[in-house]
This record gives structure tokens, sequence and C-alpha cells, in this order.
């Protein structure tokens, strides 16, 4: 058997869960999915309204886009608002920037050209860098977060002089069902699972929330260190288990699902080899 050999992989993805785990199928791996978020819409067409008036007038140095579920979510608001077409030809008129490729792939499907893309690996640092130039002093600027606020590029664009207006259009939640998370997590802690893949700093905070909630944080924490072989999906997700106190293994060159499981893949193919 190719790949993984036979390994079971644990899997906390929600929206992708499907598609990750039949790469892992795949590749020779046992997927064990728990999904661990939900992405909850936001009743924000007072706000939207507002933020469709400032691009249309042009108020706007540039519109920064976190995600790409934040945009899907401002484009629906539109529509329901009966302001789609215009948000949109307003859009192509402004400066837009990306903070990676999901939000870029939406913005293209509209035929909304991007100004500014940060570089891999699409955290906030490299939008950071990637403002970095520009004068922000007095300047009007907008951004979209995902399912928090995004609090260091916000205090960025604050301590760089910006007006900022900020749209937060769905949040990350917990799922209904937290049974299968429960499970994963007992069978991480009796041995049973050998990795974890992390593809979102949300899906870490929540597996320690619930572990929490019936009193097994410690013995996750331990399980994962020891016994077994934790993969964060980039940079950002890698911190965010480190102050969990929880040392991934692997990190992938590109902060990709393919990439990921190639990364995860190899390393069991080169543990299994004589």
């Amino acid at each position: 058997m190719a790949g993984f050999n036979g390994a079971r992989i644990g899997l906390l993805e929600s929206r992708m869960g499907a598609e990750l785990a039949t790469l892992i199928r795949n590749n020779g791996g046992e997927p064990r999915s728990a999904p661990s978020v939900q992405e909850v819409p936001l009743n924000r067409s007072r706000e939207v309204a507002a933020f469709i008036d400032r691009v249309t007038a042009g108020s706007y140095k540039f519109v920064l886009f976190m995600t790409g579920v934040g945009v899907k979510a401002l484009f629906k608001e539109a529509e329901e608002l009966s302001r789609l077409d215009e948000l949109l030809t307003a859009l192509r008129a402004t400066t837009t920037v990306c903070r990676g490729p999901k939000p870029i792939a939406v913005l293209k499907r509209f035929e909304i050209p991007v100004s500014i893309a940060a570089p891999e690996p699409n955290t906030t640092a490299e939008v950071i860098r990637a403002l970095s130039g520009l004068k922000l002093a007095n300047e009007r600027v907008a951004m979209l977060h995902y399912g928090e606020r995004a609090d260091e590029m916000a205090e960025f664009l604050v301590s760089q002089g910006a007006l900022l207006d900020e749209l937060c259009l769905y949040e990350w939640q917990l799922p209904e069902d937290t049974g299968p998370m429960k499970a994963l997590i007992g069978e991480v802690i009796d041995g049973k699972i050998d990795a974890v893949a992390f593809t979102s700093k949300i899906q870490v905070r929540h597996l320690f929330q619930v572990a929490g909630q019936i009193g097994k944080a410690d013995e996750l924490r331990e399980a994962l260190n020891n016994k077994t072989v934790v993969t964060a999906i980039g940079p950002t997700c890698a911190a965010t288990l480190t102050e969990e106190g929880v040392n991934p293994l692997i990190v992938p060159e590109h902060p990709k699902m393919g990439y990921m499981v190639k990364a995860m893949a190899d390393y069991f193919t080169a543990r299994t080899s004589p």
C-alpha cells in the first residue's frame, strides 16, 4: 500500500473534509474525520449597505479581503440588498488586497482584478509586507475579516494612521455535534491515531476547547506530543499548536492541502521503509 501504508489519520477539517479524506484514502491512509468548525453567517445588512455606499463613492484607498468565505458572504448580503451589481462594478475600480488564494479565486470568478496579493505562506506578516511603503495615514481602508477579528492586521493598519472600517460577516463556532471530536480525542489519547492534520488555527483551539470540557486537555496534549504525528498546514496553524504546548512535526513547504497530504505520505513512506 503506497504513501500512508494504512496509517490512521485524524482530520478536523469541516468545509473541505470530504475532499481531504479522499486525498488521504487515495494515498493509502485511513481517515478519521471529526469536523471541528461551523461557519455561521451574521446578519450585517446595515453594515454591508454602508460599505457599498463608501465603495461606490470611491472612499477607500484599498479593500482588504482576508478570506474567500468572507467574500462570498459579502456578495450574498449585497445580492439580498439588490445591490450586487453595484458593488461588483465599484470593486472593479477599487484597489483590492488579498491575503491568499481563496479570496483571489472568488474575486476572479466575478471578474474583479486583484491589485495586491500577499505571497505564501499567506499569513498576516506577508500582508503587512505587501502593504509596506503605502501611505496609510488619514486614508480610509476597509478590511473584511475571517471568522473572527484579525486583531494583528487591524492593529497594524490603525498604527499606520489608517481610518479603518471593519466587516465581519460570519463567525467560527463549534459544530452542533461535538461527538466525533470527543471520539477522536479519545482515540488520540489511547494511541489509536497515527497522525492528526490541522488545516487552520481555529481547529486547534476548538479541539482543545472540547478536550477541556471533558477534562482531557492535558492528556490530549501529551498524546499529541508523544504518540501522534502532528501536522500543521502552515506557519499560523503551527504557531497556534505551539501556543497550546504541541510541537508540530510536519509543516509542508506550501500551505495547501495537496502539499500537506504529500508531506505526510512521504513521512510515513520513509518511516516504514526498510
